[in-house]
């Protein structure tokens, strides 16, 4: 395919806005249900050390300014999606976690800045080695941090937790820089490789929930039904045990004479 600037900044920057804003419906979700059940804290984590990598790798490569932005900004909102899970999840206190966010801040960008400026002149010298593993360990990174979310979907036998808005956001990202990269003079072929993984693993993650999240349903109304059914029976069972009160017997008139003649016996003549 020739190489055409426009179309691969322009494709670059929507890559860049979805991955940008892909995570805002999880945010909102976590905020919003003050909860973060079923969402994989190391999966936010793994993605913002993710991001930093990345982020080096886009650097020195001198990808186009769109993809450039995007791996800063999804690392720092993964983040915030982290302390998050260390907020609602782990229960610490507010300013615990804005204080572990900024720690992680800025310490993940100075071994960013600190590692463009280690690997520069190496690149410039035509040894691709050390920019290399910054981007294949960016794809390892951000490929193995969704396996502790499909443990978390194995184990609940659904999808919870985790905006499927955020999911199908982050995969139209992932298909749009890698059409980015199409239109680029020279495919590069692991910042390809990366992108289309997160493509086919929030893929996973979306059929999951289509097929998962019904069966949970139906499987939920019917164990609300059999409950429902128990405690009727229980109390159908209680009512019948019951005892009966005793009730008075009326004496028949021969019994009343009995006792008349049986008192005028144990008495005797007087």
């Amino acid at each position: 395919m020739p190489a055409n600037h426009a179309a691969e900044n322009a494709l670059g920057t929507m890559g860049t806005i979805c991955w940008t804003v892909q995570l805002l419906p999880q945010l909102w979700h976590t905020w919003r249900t003050k909860s973060t059940e079923g969402l994989s804290e190391w999966l936010m984590l793994t993605w913002g050390i993710a991001g930093t990598f990345l982020g080096t790798y886009s650097v020195v490569q001198n990808l186009n300014i769109p993809l450039i932005l995007q791996p800063q900004l999804f690392g720092v909102l993964c983040l915030i999606s982290w302390v998050q899970c260390q907020h609602y999840g782990r229960k610490r206190s507010r300013a615990v976690a804005i204080t572990m966010l900024l720690v992680a801040v800025a310490l993940f960008a100075g071994f960013e800045v600190g590692m463009i400026f280690a690997i520069t002149p190496a690149y410039n010298a035509g040894n691709m080695a050390p920019v290399q593993f910054f981007g294949i360990f960016s794809t390892i990174l951000i490929a193995g941090a969704l396996l502790p979310q499909y443990y978390e979907i194995y184990k609940r036998k659904e999808v919870i937790g985790i905006s499927l808005l955020f999911m199908t956001v982050d995969l139209l990202g992932g298909v749009f820089n890698d059409l980015s990269l199409a239109f680029k003079e020279e495919f590069d072929v692991v910042a390809g490789v990366t992108y289309s993984l997160v493509v086919v693993m929030d893929g996973i993650v979306i059929l999951c929930a289509l097929i998962l999240n019904p069966l949970a349903r139906r499987r939920r109304k019917r164990q609300a039904a059999a409950a429902s059914s128990a405690e009727s029976e229980a109390q159908t069972i209680g009512n019948n045990d019951e005892p009966a009160e005793p009730s008075a017997v009326p004496e028949v008139p021969e019994q009343l004479e009995e006792k008349k003649n049986n008192v005028d016996v144990e008495q005797g003549p007087a």
